[in-house]
């Protein structure tokens, strides 16, 4: 299997702080004093540690041609092109895979895989790369210093940067120049009670290929049907323990 991921340039430090200072002023964080910010953690949803939130992806309803779930989570969180494939952001990118031994073609969405194991976690110097108690991996963006580390470790290149000035935020997902950020699956829609935005969209569009539920009740849905079929994690070899899990297609 052959995945192609996008290669990103770094921008200029002096530029990246002084946009990295804007956001954070606008965040809400508190100026001290010259190069002293009192930051205040965002209020995390109940983490009881019950559930363990995660998606399962049926290639064999995932078609080339649709594009539902990117479009939905580029629209619900503010991603916006600025004309540069390259550094564009992007939290769910479909790939074609193809097995070497047999031609078959699958179709796939590749987003954070919110692992149980998550190394972009480990190797986060601030803290600001997380995992609440039911799996969900985010990046809390007051903490973040945009060193990339998390970028670098994630097996999946699903770890974004910001590279470019962000207008109109959206206000579920605040996002400034020089931050990792990535898939938060939705988390303030979950909060809710909501699917994820991708989810919603994929079953909209008819195809049905993403389910959304929780892998640790055996009784869901999700749970019944990674069982049932055999579901993979990608890169199982790599043993992060994936929230995100694949039908159809030989991993």
């Amino acid at each position: 299997m052959s995945i192609t991921g996008n290669k990103k340039t770094a921008c200029a430090e002096s530029s990246c702080m002084q946009s990295r200072r804007r956001f954070l002023l606008g965040a809400g964080a508190i100026l001290l004093a010259p190069g002293v910010l009192l930051t205040v953690r965002p209020a995390l949803a109940d983490e009881t540690g019950r559930q363990r939130w995660g998606l399962l992806i049926d290639t064999r309803r995932c078609v080339g041609d649709c594009s539902a779930c990117v479009t939905a989570c580029s629209t619900t969180h503010g991603l916006v092109s600025n004309g540069r494939p390259a550094t564009d952001p992007q939290w769910i990118r479909k790939v074609q895979v193809t097995d070497p031994g047999t031609g078959h073609v699958a179709h796939m969405p590749i987003m954070c895989q919110h692992c149980g194991n998550a190394q972009c976690v480990e190797v986060c110097p601030t803290g600001a790369s997380l995992k609440r108690a039911d799996g969900i991996v985010l990046v809390d963006k007051h903490l973040c210093i945009g060193c990339r580390y998390c970028v670098m470790a994630c097996p999946f290149k699903a770890r974004g940067f910001a590279h470019e000035e962000v207008e109109n935020p959206s206000p579920v997902s605040p996002r400034g120049k020089g931050s990792a950020e990535g898939c938060t699956m939705c988390v303030h829609r979950i909060n809710k009670g909501q699917l994820p935005a991708c989810v919603e969209a994929c079953a909209r569009s008819g195809h049905e290929a993403i389910l959304f539920g929780d892998l640790n009740d055996p009784t869901s849905l999700i749970a019944k049907r990674v069982v049932a079929f055999g579901a993979a994690a990608l890169r199982a070899d790599l043993r992060t323990d994936p929230s995100v899990r694949y039908v159809g297609v030989n991993l």
